[in-house]
C-alpha cells in the first residue's frame, strides 16, 4: 500500500538570540538600590559563602584522593559555585559607573586578602587551597564556639533555675567544660576552667540517686549558687567580648568598620 504524504503540521523557526529572555530568578521584584557601603558588606558576605564552598570542595577532593579517585568537581560545588559569582556580579552593578571587574573591586577593597582562595578562584575557575592558612579561615569557627558557650551557658542556668530534676546538669557542665577547653591560650578562661575542675567531681557525685530513691536528683544549695555564678561569668564574659576574645575576629571588623565610619 503506498503512503501518501502532505504538509507539514508547522515549521519550526530557527533559534534567535535576540529573542533570548534572560533569567531573573535570583533578582528582586522591587527594584533596590544599594550604596556602596552596602555593596560592600553584601560582598564579605559572599566571598565568605563562597570561601567555604571552595573549602568543602577541597575537603571533598582529598577523600577522593585517599579512595584513590581522581579529584572531581561535585555538581554541587558548580551549581553553588556560579549561583554566588552571579549575585557578586548582580551586586557590583549597584556601584557607580563605570562598574568595575569583580578581581578589580576584590583588590581594591582588600577582599582579596581576606579571601585568598576566592580570588585564586576567581583567576584560574577552579578551587585551589593555600600553602598558608588564611586568618579568615578560624573567624567562622571562633564566631561558632562563641555563641555555642553563650547558648550553653545561658541554657545550664535556666535549666537549674526551673527544673525539677538535676540529672543532666553534670553532662551539660562537662560540654560547656570541653568548649572553654578549647579556647587555648585565651588567660580569660582559665580561671573559670580551674574552678569547674575543682568541683566537678563532687557536683557530679551529689547527683547520683540512691537505689531505691524516687525522688529527682536535686542540687544542693551551695552547688546551684556555684553554678550559677560559673554561668553569668561565662555569659558576661562571652558578651563583654574583651581583647583576647577579638583577635580571630580583628581583620573582618577592621573591614566592616571602613564602611560604618
Amino acid at each position: 500500500m503506498a503512503g501518501s504524504s502532505s504538509e507539514p503540521l508547522c515549521r519550526p523557526c530557527v533559534y534567535r538570540g535576540a529573542f533570548k529572555v534572560e533569567l531573573q530568578v535570583r533578582r528582586p521584584l522591587m527594584p533596590v538600590q544599594l550604596s556602596p557601603e552596602q555593596v560592600g558588606l553584601e560582598m564579605l558576605c559572599l566571598c565568605g559563602q563562597l570561601d567555604l564552598l571552595i573549602r568543602a570542595q577541597m575537603q571533598q577532593f582529598q577523600e577522593q584522593l585517599g579512595h584513590g579517585c581522581s579529584p572531581e568537581e561535585s555538581d554541587t560545588f558548580q551549581a553553588q559555585g556560579s549561583e554566588i559569582l552571579d549575585q557578586m556580579l548582580q551586586c557590583l552593578e549597584h556601584l557607580p559607573k563605570p562598574m568595575p571587574q569583580l578581581e578589580d573591586y576584590l583588590d581594591m577593597v582588600g577582599l582579596s586578602v581576606m579571601f585568598p582562595r576566592v580570588e585564586v578562584f576567581l583567576i584560574q575557575g577552579s578551587p585551589v587551597d593555600m600553602l598558608e592558612r588564611p586568618p579568615m579561615d578560624n573567624y567562622y569557627s571562633h564566631v561558632t564556639k562563641l555563641n555555642q558557650l553563650l547558648v550553653l551557658s545561658q541554657q545550664l542556668e535556666e535549666d537549674i533555675r526551673h527544673l525539677g530534676s538535676h540529672k543532666y546538669i553534670a553532662h551539660q557542665l562537662s560540654v560547656i567544660y570541653q568548649v572553654v577547653c578549647s579556647f587555648r591560650g585565651i588567660q580569660a578562661f582559665s580561671k573559670l576552667k580551674k574552678d569547674i575542675e575543682a568541683n566537678f567531681k563532687q557536683l557530679k557525685q551529689s547527683l547520683v540517686a540512691e537505689e531505691g530513691s524516687r525522688h529527682e536528683p536535686q542540687l544542693a544549695a551551695n552547688y546551684i549558687e556555684w553554678a550559677l555564678q560559673l554561668t553569668h561569668s561565662l555569659s558576661s564574659l562571652v558578651l563583654a567580648l574583651p581583647e583576647e576574645l577579638t583577635e580571630e575576629l580583628d581583620q573582618a571588623v577592621t573591614f566592616v568598620s571602613q564602611f560604618l565610619s
